[in-house]
């Protein structure tokens, strides 16, 4: 008997949807795909190809890892939902991990990479946030650290994956977006249009 959990881990926080399948630390199956737009459409598709490729099935599954940011706001908010719906009607944990931690490494600042130059990160222990990609690497320099925010989707899904299979026993919360900055869209500026009675 195979005492392992069972894990999907997901990511679909920038251009891409990527999914990793672990059995404890052991890699069965990983899927990657490039994705500017479309995420909605093809991240089930890619979770079922992702468990068919190890010969396996939803309810097999002991708990779902989503990545929950900082990144794309409409790609957060697709995995989330999708995790969130899974884990209620699959009755598994749904455990969120932040960009940070799926990024750590010994020796290393974790930083997630923004839009035009810019990153988020945390410097000397402060709470994390958004500024200029080379203030962090500035930062990391003075620190004897290493800075490099970009990370293969594919390892940030098997991290995702592996950390939830470490948390999900504690009773997580259910995974909510982590947003760090207000989204670019503006609201509408159009007046609504006015009721009349009669």
């Amino acid at each position: 008997m195979n005492t392992s959990p069972l894990v999907l881990g997901f990511d679909t926080s920038a251009a891409h949807c990527a999914a990793a399948l672990l059995r404890g630390d052991r890699l069965l199956a990983e899927r990657f795909e490039v994705h500017s737009r479309g995420q909605a459409e093809r991240l089930m598709p890619l979770l079922e190809e992702t468990l068919a490729e190890a010969g396996l099935t939803w309810s097999e599954l002991d708990a779902i890892g989503v990545g929950i940011g900082p990144g794309n706001f409409t790609g957060i908010r697709i995995a989330v939902a999708a995790a969130r719906g899974l884990s209620l009607g699959l009755g598994v944990p749904a455990v969120g991990i932040d960009g940070f931690d799926a990024r750590e490494k010994h020796g290393a600042l974790a930083a997630v990479p923004a839009p035009r130059a810019q990153v988020y990160a945390s410097l000397n222990g402060q709470a994390p946030r958004l500024m200029p990609e080379n203030e962090a690497s500035d930062a990391a320099r003075s620190a004897g650290l290493i800075f490099a925010p970009e990370a293969s989707p594919v390892d940030l899904a098997q991290r995702i994956a592996e950390l939830a299979g470490k948390r999900y026993l504690d009773s997580p919360a259910p995974p909510a977006p982590l947003y760090l900055r207000a989204a670019d869209a503006a609201p509408a500026r159009d007046l609504p249009p006015q009721l009349i009675d009669g």
